[in-house]
């Protein structure tokens, strides 16, 4: 007798125009939230604290451009041909 596994596992399909979109959303929210960072610098009196606050807002550019790699990937897989393997 043989066990099979269970099938409680759910598949999720994003097309590749809706991962275009979320990456776009998404490295504007994150470029969105670096702005903020740098515009907020001149506040911040203590050095330590300036660096600190520098190093943050480069993630959220780190970030934005991981997220639009990603979209620029997906644009460019989107727009390949399909091909038949039969």
């Amino acid at each position: 007798m043989q066990a099979s596994a269970p099938a409680t596992g759910v598949q999720l399909k994003f097309t590749a125009q809706a991962t275009m979109v979320m990456a776009t959303i998404f490295a504007l929210i994150c470029l969105g939230v670096a702005i903020n960072g740098f515009t907020s610098l001149g506040d911040i009196a203590d050095p330590a604290q300036l660096s600190d606050a520098k190093g943050f807002a480069w993630f959220w550019i780190f970030l934005a451009s991981v997220a639009a790699a990603f979209g620029l990937a997906g644009w460019w897989v989107a727009r390949a041909p399909m091909q038949d393997d039969a």
